[in-house]
């Protein structure tokens, strides 16, 4: 029994260590903001609660009803900046932005500074993905995934494509 508690113990910290594990060559600047130089054209969509609140949902004045307030489908990245999953999707989100601009939004959320959001979605792991179609409640996925997934999910859940 012992050897069992020992095993599902170091999983378990095998498992934080891999699916957050800090980026030591990260490039902050003194504000702790990341170093935008090589992003000049950013077509993802940073939110605060404020702008939460405005462009997505207002759970303040519907706390008990899912009532998206965009005008396309939409993504939002649940993110931090010293998670290494987040940062190896963070690219592959900002290539899908620019593919589906004009068709879809993809919103990032820094969970470390914007920890209110987090509670109110539950966020206990990141990245955590929130996909928003029109007219439909959305869908959640927690961990990173592949692109080619995120593409499929795109087309599929947001966009309704029928792929061939």
């Amino acid at each position: 029994m012992k050897i069992i508690t020992n095993y599902l113990l170091y999983t378990i910290i095998f498992a934080g260590v891999v699916s957050c594990g800090v980026n030591v060559t990260s490039n902050p600047v003194k504000d702790g903001s990341i170093d935008t130089k090589k992003e000049k054209s950013v077509k993802t969509i940073h939110l605060t609660k404020a702008d939460f609140l405005t462009k997505v949902m207002n759970y303040e004045k519907n706390p008990n009803e899912w009532k998206y307030l965009g005008d396309k489908p939409a993504i939002i990245d649940f993110y931090a900046l010293w998670c290494g999953p987040c940062r190896s999707i963070a690219p592959i989100l900002e290539e899908l932005a620019e593919e589906y601009d004009g068709q879809i939004y993809i919103y990032k959320i820094d969970t470390e500074k914007e920890r209110e959001l987090s509670a109110a979605f539950g966020i206990t792991s990141i990245p955590t993905l929130l996909f928003i179609p029109m007219g439909e409640s959305p869908q959640i996925s927690q961990g990173a995934l592949p692109r080619a997934d995120l593409k499929e999910i795109v087309d599929n859940v947001l966009l309704k494509k029928k792929l061939n």
